[in-house]
């Protein structure tokens, strides 16, 4: 049996947080040669009957969708992770549980991630959505963009507002999700959900029972049930961040965060071959509904060799065409039957950009410990406005950050250059 990527993902809720605030990050591993972007859709009302197409198929569209920032594999619909403009972000990770995932095309995780954000104001109405989507479609699909073999795989999500989070985990068009309040939560590619779940599919427990998994008289256990008898793989790897992250209860902010998805001990799919870590996200969620969101995107590989920088939901957010891979439309490989039978290039400008840089980087001589310094310099002058941001009580002038992550992605090629 194949294994997931390895990514992981947390949250920090109060009182494990150093100011009223929830924060959320995720390093998501996928193949090591797939180019991930960051792109921007605005609020959109639509006509009565319309349709969307997703990754592989064609579903009903809503009558609004909600404005999102997306962290995405190029040559899909969905997002592997982002966050919408009513404060909610959600992060996907593949998972392989005992029930074989579906090889027919119906809804991709990262399919069902960004219809989360795109159909819901609260982290309960993402998940009403999702797992309402997942039982009308299912889920199922190549999930790597490759013609030469089928990856599938059941999905997982951490579904964060700015007083809650859920942790849902599906197996096909079933399903569990634990609510979470407070503290800490960190997940990797294994179910975690035991006998603490908030939220089930009405016929979960009834299909265990009937593939003799669960006798119907033991505590029910969701990942007892449904995971394969050789899970444990990564769960060191995932006890390992949430030990780190616990030394900090109290004092965790966005910094603490970024240094946990930058730790190597905890990027060590960045040496797993052929996963990387192709993007990360950091989400910083106040409490107070007066004071505003930031979410910081990488849009670049191994977030040891790359900076998070900052983004802001306003009217009129200024797209940034230099972290937005190529469009080839209908012509698209992945969109054409058979799929995946060739490769374009689908590198956006700061990933060519990034690459060239990181392989200095990466030397670790002279000229690369002083590039990567001068980097995180200026990650780190994001890090103090956005501070200061969060610290205001009043809303942010959209005027003043429509351009923001514009400016840091532009900011950032020319140092590279």
């Amino acid at each position: 049996m194949a294994a997931a990527p390895p990514s992981f993902c947390f949250v920090a809720l109060p009182p494990a947080t150093e100011a009223a605030c929830v924060i959320f990050g995720i390093n998501s591993a996928r193949p090591n040669n797939e180019v991930q972007e960051v792109v921007y859709f605005p609020t959109t009302c639509h006509e009565p009957g319309s349709k969307v197409q997703c990754t592989y198929i064609v579903i009903d569209q809503v009558e609004k969708t909600h404005a999102v920032m997306l962290s995405k594999p190029a040559w899909l619909w969905g997002a592997e992770m982002g966050a919408n403009e009513h404060g909610v972000s959600i992060g996907n990770l593949a998972v392989i549980t005992r029930q074989p995932a579906e090889e027919t095309e119906a809804l991709l995780g990262m399919d069902l991630v960004r219809l989360g954000l795109e159909r819901g104001a609260t982290s309960k109405e993402s998940l009403d959505a999702i797992v309402s989507l997942l039982q009308e479609h299912g889920q199922g699909g190549n999930y790597f963009e490759d013609g030469n073999s089928l990856h599938t795989f059941h999905s997982k999500f951490l579904i964060v507002d700015r007083t809650e989070a859920w942790l849902l985990e599906t197996t096909g068009k079933y399903w569990a999700a634990e609510k979470i309040t407070e503290g800490l939560k960190s997940i990797c590619t294994q179910l975690s959900i035991t006998t603490k779940i908030d939220a089930e599919h009405p016929g979960l427990r009834e299909y265990a029972q009937s593939q003799g998994w669960w006798n119907g008289e033991d505590e029910f256990s969701f990942s007892a049930v449904f995971s394969p008898p050789e899970a444990g793989e990564y769960m060191d790897h995932c006890c390992a961040t949430k030990a780190h992250l616990e030394e900090q209860t109290g004092n965790i902010t966005v910094q603490t965060l970024i240094d946990v998805l930058r730790h190597k001990e905890n990027n060590d799919c960045a040496d797993l071959p052929p996963f990387l870590v192709t993007a990360s996200m950091v989400s910083v969620l106040p409490q107070s509904s007066d004071s505003t969101c930031v979410h910081f995107f990488t849009a670049t590989p191994d977030p040891t060799r790359s900076i998070f920088k900052p983004f802001i939901f306003v009217d009129n957010v200024k797209l940034v065409p230099k972290a937005q891979s190529p469009s080839f439309g209908d012509e698209d490989p992945a969109k054409q039957e058979p799929r995946f039978q060739s490769r374009p290039d689908r590198r956006h400008d700061l990933y060519k950009a990034h690459n060239g840089a990181r392989s200095v980087m990466e030397a670790d001589e002279e000229p690369g410990q002083k590039l990567w310094k001068t980097m995180l310099d200026l990650e780190k002058q994001g890090l103090e406005a956005m501070q200061d941001i969060l610290n205001c009580q009043e809303h942010v002038d959209p005027s003043e950050v429509a351009d923001l992550f514009y400016d840091c992605v532009d900011t950032e090629i020319k140092f590279y250059k």
